[in-house]
This record gives C-alpha cells, sequence and structure tokens, in this order.
C-alpha cells in the first residue's frame, strides 16, 4: 500500500487553515457567582484577586466546592478552557431531569471499557452527558448491581450532580441528594417494570 493509496483527492486539498478550532467563549466571573468545576462540581467564587506564580502575575479565582468541602483557584483568562461555568438556570434543570427519566442509552457490556466511557462523559463537564451516566448507573445498579469502581463512580457523579441542583433549585446539599435519589428511584423502578 502506498501513501497514494490512503490519501483521498479531498483529503489533498484540505488546508491547515481549513480546520477551525472551537473559540472558548471567555466568562467574566465575580465573587458570588455560584459556578461548576467540572470532576468536582458546584460552588461558589470567594474571591477574585490578583497573584503572582511562577514569576508570572494573574488574576484567580478562588472557588469553594461546597460538597466536598475543597478550596481550588483557577486563572481567569483560563476559566473557560478549564470547563468552568455558570450553574445552570430553570429551563436546563428541566432538561436535565428530562434526560434522568429518559431511557437507559447503549453502554459497552464489558465493565472495564463501559468505566472509561462512563469517566470520559463526566471529563466533558457537560450536565446533560453527567446526567446520562447517573441515569445509566441507576438503572444498572437496580437491575444487575454495579462493580465497585463503578459504585464509586455512581456516588461521585451523583454528588457532582446534585451540588449543581442545589443551586439550581436553591436547596440545601441533603434536599438535593434526596430529591436526586427519589427521582433515580422512580425512573429505574418504572424502567424495570415496563
Amino acid at each position: 500500500m502506498t501513501r497514494e493509496d490512503t490519501i483521498s483527492e479531498e483529503q489533498e486539498d484540505l488546508n491547515i487553515e481549513d480546520l477551525e478550532l472551537p473559540v472558548l467563549e471567555h466568562i467574566e466571573f465575580e465573587c458570588g457567582d455560584n459556578v461548576v468545576y467540572p470532576h468536582h462540581g458546584a460552588g461558589k467564587v470567594l474571591k477574585k484577586e490578583a497573584k503572582t506564580m511562577f514569576g508570572q502575575e494573574r488574576i484567580y479565582l478562588t472557588i469553594k466546592i461546597l460538597h466536598n468541602d475543597m478550596t481550588v483557584m483557577v486563572p481567569s483568562e483560563n476559566a473557560a478552557k478549564a470547563g468552568l461555568r455558570r450553574v445552570i438556570d430553570e429551563e436546563t434543570v428541566l432538561k436535565v431531569l428530562a434526560v434522568l427519566s429518559d431511557d437507559v442509552s447503549e453502554m459497552p457490556k464489558n465493565w472495564n471499557r463501559r468505566f472509561k466511557h462512563n469517566r470520559d462523559k463526566i471529563k466533558t463537564g457537560d450536565i446533560y452527558e453527567l446526567a446520562e451516566v447517573v441515569r445509566n448507573l441507576a438503572v444498572r445498579e437496580h437491575q444487575k448491581g454495579l462493580s465497585t469502581g463503578e459504585k464509586q463512580m455512581f456516588t461521585r457523579a451523583k454528588k457532582i450532580l446534585a451540588s449543581e441542583l442545589m443551586y439550581a433549585l436553591d436547596m440545601d446539599e441533603t434536599e438535593a441528594e434526596e430529591h436526586l435519589d427519589n427521582l433515580l428511584a422512580e425512573s429505574a423502578g418504572a424502567k424495570v417494570a415496563s
């Protein structure tokens, strides 16, 4: 097989300038804003201050992640690149709740591949992907049980989702977790019954 056999004519005409990378929107965050930091969950911006690190002065956001009592610092100009975003609004909450009650999506049968598949979805920081993982794992737990790794992932993913619902629905942490558990129990029970 030669190089000419593997490259189509269309590909030869493709220039690097034709490849457009998505431009990440710069979002300005202020003290008191409720935000979501992927992999960790929702929190509140406590400080916005100039700090010199590694010989360079930058504006940093200090964010308190409430559900795990953690504080993170993110350079303001890299906030969007790090996946930092505002907490969802009421309309998005309704869409997330619809995802939670939707049918289970196709997942790999092998638990190892399924774990990686779900981990990659959580890493995106996308609330719908997170809700899909939580829903799928809830149904699987109800039907067949989960491996130890999947149980830990399920617990963590639920915490992250509940932390955002806590802000979006103006609940405390316990109320948000109970609300999510009730939704999942109803949904999983309905799927098993049908």
